[in-house]
């Protein structure tokens, strides 16, 4: 199922953001889109290779982790369960879940934290479990985004992404690094106080140059928005014709419209911004569009 697969590079239509390519990872595929499928193509691969026929892993209720997870084992014929953070609910997301044959245990906010603990207590007498961390982190999950690196040309002077862990991020800079490129890796935490993202790239990878974060555009926190962040999404996405997603592209692409007004890059340089799909997250802010 995870051949590899290049996706376009379309470069954006406002004249303001003429020097801006977009790595469109989103279009991979609906459900297992942009990052997702990255770091899931090693994890399921491992999972394979030592012979395990059920996927266990953790997110929160708006996950595309779990979607594209739950997509991914229905379509590899493996079981899947999820802790899922909170209170038990209904919602879209959970509904696309639970159709591809996901099982979901609800959780308190308290234990969730204790993933390991929450893994073993329940399944960890079952020899055909595997336990996939929150979002895929992993090392099987930073060699998969290290390829996006191999799709790009080499005269890209800077390559940005959002960030929840830091992931996605461990592997952008790897991959530039094993390929012995000059581009700059800009990372946006999308959470308050998401300098700690810095400590995890480079604990993952070792490195700790051509790396620069961006902590002021979090909009309040992890999955938290504002009606400046909401304009800005609507009217990107009318001008460019490409959705973004509140929790992480819609802020990325704000950093990057607001360091280009502020004489950040050369007109001449070359940016690239990493789409990592995320779209399944507009569900929870329909009444607000």
């Amino acid at each position: 199922m995870f051949s590899n697969i290049f996706s376009p590079l379309d470069r954006l239509k406002n004249s303001s953001r003429n020097q801006i390519l977009v790595k469109r990872d989103d279009l991979i595929d609906p459900f297992i889109s942009g990052n997702k499928w990255r770091k899931l193509k090693y994890i399921l691969k491992e999972a394979g290779h030592q012979d395990k026929k059920h996927i266990v892993t953790f997110g929160g209720a708006y996950s595309n982790h779990l979607v594209a997870t739950a997509a991914a084992c229905s379509r590899s014929r493996l079981k899947s369960t999820a802790f899922v953070r909170g209170e038990s609910l209904n919602n879209e997301m959970l509904m696309i879940c639970r159709l591809f044959g996901m099982q979901l245990i609800f959780t308190d906010r308290e234990s969730y934290r204790q993933k390991k603990t929450l893994y073993e207590q329940n399944f960890g007498g079952d020899p055909d479990t595997y336990f996939v961390d929150e979002g895929g982190a992993s090392y099987e999950a930073i060699l998969g985004c290290a390829e996006i690196i191999q799709e790009l040309p080499e005269d890209i002077d800077h390559i940005f992404c959002a960030a929840g862990t830091g992931t996605t991020a461990a592997g952008l800079l790897k991959g530039i690094y094993d390929s012995g490129l000059s581009t700059q890796l800009h990372v946006v935490p999308v959470l308050k106080g998401g300098g700690f993202i810095g400590e995890e790239i480079i604990k993952y990878t070792g490195l700790d140059t051509q790396l620069t974060l961006h902590l002021d555009y979090h909009f309040g926190g992890y999955a938290k928005t504002t009606s400046e962040l909401i304009t800005f999404m609507k009217a990107f996405t009318a001008e460019e014709g490409i959705l973004i997603d509140q929790v992480y592209t819609a802020k990325m692409f704000y950093a990057i419209d607001d360091l280009v007004k502020k004489g950040w890059f050369k007109p001449e340089e070359k940016i690239v911004a990493l789409h990592t799909g995320g779209l399944l997250g507009l569900m929870g802010i329909k009444d607000k569009i």
